[in-house]
């Protein structure tokens, strides 16, 4: 019997082991809980080895690990933990038979629990090996460690997030939180796992990082480090990661066709910003989009006849020729041929054309030439006899074809004496050494060698013969100056909108017409009209859905479409049209041009804003809302903006009206969307009048952006309890086309709503307009339903607009007539020091039309019309004293004085 080093092992063998065991191996088991074995006497000198040796293991939680150790051939295994035997009872032993050796093998199993290593914890650690006898001698096995597993919550860094380029290498750290067994790394985009074997631009280092070796579009997303072990796993916070594009130019077009067809023109090249397009905030393409470069272009030439050559000789068949060609000159670039025949024949007689005796058939064809003669002399005689009669009949009305083939003037009467006659001239009772204008302009007598008065305007006389002025304002019925105005042949196209129209009658004094509440006014200068003339001019606006204008591409409409006139006047120096536009004022984004209709109805480009030529005449001055046009032509006009890129915006003005008493359950608010001019304004203000509605906001002003982004409304946060919408959809919408065209002067939306009870009258909500993806505004609106708006839209228009649509002479300007002539002559001559006109268009910042100003015989007389059409309403004429003071000119002192002194 080998000597038993430690203690006996409980025999727990089943019956069929024991008889085994008493068998082959010869143990015995007694009563007892202690067992002595011996092992066959083949097996004596053999020591024991291992099959199984405990294993490094952590504890979950609370969960216990199980160590098992496994020997052959072995009389008895026991287990020793941090150096202490385990005790007996604490073993689970197993005996079987190795059917291939005939070896008998011993199993031993422990537990090992959370609150035995935590007895150590922090001192050392926590490890079990086991220990096998056989007969021969002992062996022991591997050292197992027992470990309890944790996880920490806190990474120890964690990835941030980075904005890179394309193809740029990105580098996201992580260090995982400290754990028990080390936590296993990976990482996730946008919650999909990243698995670098199969995406090779990924790649992770040993410190668990993420490499992006050259950044995708694609890759933009939120990364997310992973860390886990056996206990737990956590996440870090995500890191999003932003690939931008920096945009590119693409390359130039080609040019464009020269803008003129002939002489001095221009054309243009274009590139975008799509090689590449900026994506997710990357920078925009630097530099301009648009080149501009002057043409000139070869003018067209017209063909033109030679001389004719000479007859030929008398043909057999009684005839000669003659010709002539096209080369004095002979058409080119575009020209028009030679208009006519180029070859011509005359019978004639000769030799050989022999004579023949008259017959019958001559004399019938002599006697029907005879009595074509006798018809055609009777048919002139009854002509100039009709003639005589209608001439006697509208010598003292103007013709309408004058108006198209002569151009516009004040027509006079037919004199007593047919050759002092001069159409369109009119001799007003003024001497030519009058200075100022006021009292009553009336006619001559009618007297030999003189023009009446009475028929002197353009258009029928007014009654009594006489054209009245009472203190510069002009008095006279709107609705019969529109009736006889539409009576004219050209007219007949013009609206009859009286109260959008203006007119009145003008000599050299020049005035001023205004249409009320519209921003649109037309200033006539003193000496526009040549002295000795008097001309009756209109000022209208057009509605945009009476005409069409021909609208391509980005162009949109930007002002109203006003008409000045009659076309065709003649006039000495430019008049200045105010009207007001829509346009976010900056020519960078835009290129505007002014569009004027002529006689066919056609539209046709006159001048495109930042190109103007003082040689051409039309001028335009575009300010921050409203557009200074100065013309010698008058007519029908507007102005057409053509986006160059997105970044151009209309203005909207947007505008809430409601009912302004409801005594249903249902209420409605209506948004106007519209143009920000003051006309349109002013026609939904009348519109809202007659409908009874209620302004129950002030109104705001939209950015809106050629982005093809429609325009959305809705309406939030009204009180559940007491109102709901009647709105299907979350919002409603507004096409992008039907605003950017301009073609309809307002679009608007109505929200339905619907309160619970007739009791209640307190509406709280909250209405947004935005353009997608683009600007918003938003109305915070609380009022009472029921409550009677003691602001009435009439109120509204008590805040606008009320001067007299007409003034004429002195009355229609701010500075005298005799001091602006004096300043004219001071400041026109040029001065050594600078001080002439050119530094009050400085000191008025209006430099940049210098060009256009020294262009001009009087160029301060040019700067005050200016001056005088920007400041008539809100203008101080001591501001512009002190103006001229600072130049240096004493002049400014005159400006102090009383009207009675002047």
């Amino acid at each position: 019997m080998p000597l038993l080093l430690g203690p006996f092992v409980r025999c727990r063998f089943s019956a069929t082991l024991r008889v085994l065991w008493l068998v082959f191996a010869g143990f015995t088991c007694t009563g007892s809980e202690h067992a002595t074995a011996t092992l066959p006497a083949a097996f004596n000198d053999l020591l024991p080895h291992f099959l199984v040796e405990p294993e490094d293991n952590f504890i979950v939680k609370n969960k216990p690990v199980t160590l098992t150790c496994r020997s052959t051939p072995a009389t008895q295994i026991y287990f020793k933990c941090n150096g202490e035997w385990v005790h007996q009872d604490d073993h689970l032993i197993e005996r079987t038979i190795d059917p291939a050796t005939a070896l008998p093998i011993m199993q031993v199993t422990i537990d090992i629990t959370r609150q035995q290593v935590e007895k150590i914890f922090g001192l050392d650690e926590y490890w079990c090996q086991c220990v096998a006898w056989s007969t021969t001698g002992t062996q022991k096995s591997q050292k197992a460690y027992i470990r309890i597993a944790y996880l920490r919550k806190n990474f120890e860094e964690e990835p941030q997030g980075k904005e890179v380029t394309l193809d740029q290498e990105v580098l996201l750290r992580c260090h995982p939180p400290e754990g028990v067994p080390q936590a296993e790394v990976e990482w996730q985009r946008n919650e999909d796992v990243i698995n670098p074997g199969s995406d090779l631009n990924f790649f992770m280092t040993t410190d668990h990082s993420l490499v992006i070796k050259k950044a995708r579009l694609g890759d933009t997303g939120n990364y997310t480090c992973v860390a886990k072990n056996i206990v737990a796993r956590r996440k870090s916070n995500s890191a999003t990661v932003l690939v931008y594009v920096n945009g590119g130019w693409s390359t130039w077009t080609t040019w464009s066709s020269c803008s003129a067809v002939c002489g001095r023109g221009w054309q243009k090249r274009s590139r975008s910003c799509t090689n590449p397009t900026p994506l997710n905030g990357g920078t925009s393409c630097e530099g301009q989009n648009v080149q501009k470069s002057a043409c000139v272009a070869t003018c067209p030439v017209d063909g033109g006849w030679s001389e004719w050559s000479k007859w030929s000789a008398c043909g057999a068949d009684c005839s000669m020729w003659r010709s002539r060609e096209c080369s004095q000159p002979s058409p080119g670039t575009r020209g028009k041929d030679c208009q006519g025949l180029d070859l011509q024949s005359l019978n004639c007689t000769s030799e050989q054309c022999p004579q023949t005796v008259s017959g019958a058939e001559d004399v019938a064809l002599y006697v029907g030439m005879v009595a074509v003669a006798l018809c055609l002399t009777l048919l002139l005689i009854v002509v100039v006899l009709v003639y005589r009669r209608k001439k006697e009949d509208l010598d003292s009305d103007v013709a309408d074809s004058s108006i198209l083939t002569t151009g516009f003037q004040p027509m006079g009467i037919k004199p007593s004496k047919p050759e002092n006659s001069h159409l369109l001239t009119i001799q007003p009772d003024l001497t030519t050494t009058t200075t100022s204008y006021q009292g009553t302009l009336r006619s001559r007598p009618h007297t030999t060698g003189k023009f009446s008065m009475t028929n002197g305007p353009l258009l029928d006389p007014l009654p009594n013969g006489s054209h009245t002025l009472h203190n510069g304002k002009l008095n006279s019925d709107p609705a019969e100056f529109v009736s006889r105005l539409s009576t004219q042949t050209y007219f007949k196209t013009l609206p009859r909108d009286v109260a959008n129209t203006s007119y009145g009658t003008f000599n050299f004094l020049g005035g001023r017409l205004t249409i009320p509440s519209t921003g649109i006014s037309l200033l006539i200068p003193p000496e526009a009209i040549p002295r000795g003339k008097i001309y009756e001019i209109y000022l209208t606006v057009q509605r945009k859905e009476d005409l069409r204008l021909p609208l391509a591409g980005c162009q949109t409409l930007l002002s109203p479409v006003v008409s000045c006139g009659p076309p065709g006047v003649v006039l000495s120096r430019p008049v200045i049209l105010s009207m007001d536009h829509c346009s976010d004022a900056c020519l960078d984004n835009w290129a505007v041009r002014l569009k004027k209709q002529n006689y066919e109805g056609t539209w046709e480009d006159v001048l495109l804003m930042g190109e103007e030529l003082v040689s051409e005449p039309y001028y335009c001055q575009l300010e921050a809302e409203t557009c200074r046009l100065f013309t010698e032509h008058l007519g029908t006009l507007a102005l057409v903006g053509e986006s160059l890129h997105m970044g151009a915006a209309k203005r909207l003005r947007l505008v809430l009206f409601s009912d302004a008493y409801c005594s249903t359950l249902e209420y409605n608010i209506r948004v106007y969307c519209m143009d920000d001019t003051q006309d349109v304004f002013k026609e939904v203000m009348q519109m809202e009048r007659q409908l009874g509605g209620r302004l129950i906001d002030e109104p705001h002003i939209l950015l809106f952006k050629d982005s093809y982004h429609n325009l959305r409304l809705s309406i939030h946060d009204m009180p559940q309890a007491h109102w709901r919408s009647k709105l299907l959809a979350g919002y409603q919408e507004i096409p992008f086309y039907h605003i950017w065209n301009g073609s309809q002067r307002y679009l608007h939306c109505t929200f339905t709503l619907e309160r619970l009870s007739l009791s209640t009258c307190e509406l709280t909500c909250q209405l947004c307009v935005w353009q997608v993806e683009g600007e918003g505004q938003s109305f915070s609106l609380d009022f009472n339903i029921a409550k009677q708006d003691t602001r009435a839209v009439d109120a509204e228009f008590l805040l606008m607009d009320i001067s007299a649509s007409a003034l004429a002479g002195p009355s229609a300007f701010q500075i005298p007539y005799l001091i602006r002539q004096k300043i004219c002559s001071s400041l026109d001559a040029p001065c050594p020091n600078g001080a002439d006109w050119r530094m009050l268009a400085q000191r008025l910042k209006l430099e940049r039309h210098m060009s256009f100003f020294a262009s001009k015989a009087s160029p301060t007389s040019l700067i005050l019309d200016l001056w005088e059409a920007q400041h008539f309403h809100s203008g101080n004429i001591n501001q512009l004293a002190t103006v001229m003071a600072d130049i240096g000119k004493q002049e400014a002192m005159i400006f102090l004085v009383s009207d009675g002194e002047c």
